[in-house]
């Protein structure tokens, strides 16, 4: 009493997210059910697949190694195929699905080697042909927005904004993400960049520099005069300049110079908002969500956000995203599996094999 037939393999889909704090895989049924994303009700008025509720998630906390020919084939295989086999039949099903969505940092530009290698491997390993590769930011859209035209602003350590209505005439439109010496613009690498700035300013007596940001600077890394040494060499430098952002926010309530850092990251996030963001397409106007650690500081943040936005965007509805990246990419693994991909297709950003 009470228990329900396991559904047969291929009406499972497979979601995959690889970045740069890890690797997560995640099982759900095709059709899903409202959960994480879009209201189911408003999803299936414009024609897109519910979202998919995650049954079984796995997560590895080491990245997939990326070398000099981009993302490595072999070691997200090693990690994916033995975990989604494994995660299918602990589902109810038989070690096939009817979809996979692998969405992965990078993707864009590194991932040449996974558009060789990944859809004869999963093909043969998983019994489907349905695969999508797509470019972190799509699936952070999809996981935010679901399948509605809008923008979202994904914000960690980086920072970019992708905009779509939906069209194949328009498809995507991408605003930053080009790196923490090229842009990220207002990015958590940017924020506690320009925090550090201002407590080594204030450090040499030079004007703009905080006396509060210098102190807790001290308290995180030591002696200033040691940071070029702690900061340089390393591989991971922006990683580690993201990691001041929340002490920026914990000093802006009381430092001027923290509020008006945060103020000119806002303005940052809303410029690249803008230059993504179609036209209104409903008459309830455009929706601009925020995905991302960054945004875990709150109002700090988000208060200047809000007010950036309603200059550059009159109108605009800032709102949380509905959910992360494996979301989207479970819900688009769901949409390829029922035919119902109501996002632009892409050769770098998403790409579908069948």
């Amino acid at each position: 009493m009470g228990e329900t037939t396991p559904a047969p393999g291929p009406e499972l889909v497979l979601g995959v997210d690889s970045g740069g704090s890890g690797l997560r895989i995640a099982v759900a049924r095709a059709h899903g059910n409202a959960c994480g994303t879009a209201d189911g009700n408003e999803a299936a008025a414009a024609g897109a697949p519910a979202p998919a509720r995650r049954l079984r998630t796995v997560v590895f906390r080491e990245p997939v190694r990326t070398g000099p020919d981009g993302i490595d084939p072999d070691d997200l295989l090693g990690r994916l195929l033995p975990t989604a086999g494994s995660l299918l039949r602990e589902a109810g099903g038989d070690g096939r699905c009817a979809a996979v969505c692998v969405g992965a940092a990078g993707m864009g530009t590194l991932g040449d080697g996974l558009r060789a290698a990944l859809p004869a491997a999963l093909s043969h390993a998983l019994g489907t042909d349905r695969l999508a590769l797509a470019a972190d930011a799509v699936t952070a859209y999809a996981g935010a927005l679901g399948q509605h035209p809008g923008a979202v602003v994904a914000a960690g350590t980086g920072m970019v904004a992708l905009g779509t209505d939906l069209t194949p005439a328009t498809g995507w439109r991408r605003a930053d993400g080009w790196g923490h010496l090229l842009g990220d613009c207002g990015s958590g690498a940017w924020i506690g960049r320009a925090g550090l700035e201002a407590a080594m300013r204030a450090h040499d007596g030079r004007p703009g520099g905080s006396a509060a940001l210098l102190a807790r600077a001290e308290a995180v890394f030591g002696p200033v005069t040691g940071l070029p040494g702690k900061l340089y060499p390393r591989a991971d430098r922006p990683a580690v300049l993201a990691s001041f952002a929340p002490e920026v926010a914990r000093c802006a309530a009381e430092d001027k110079f923290a509020a008006a850092i945060l103020d000119e990251a806002a303005h940052h996030i809303a410029d690249a908002a803008a230059a993504v963001c179609p036209p209104a397409a409903t008459p309830t106007g455009r929706a601009v969500a925020y995905t991302g650690g960054l945004f875990k500081m709150g109002e700090p943040l988000l208060e200047p956000l809000r007010a950036a936005l309603a200059v550059r965007l009159p109108g605009v509805r800032l709102r949380a995203a509905d959910g992360d990246p494996l979301d989207g990419a479970l819900l688009i693994a769901s949409a390829v599996a029922r035919d119902a991909l109501r996002l632009p297709t892409d050769d770098r950003l998403l790409h579908v094999a069948r």
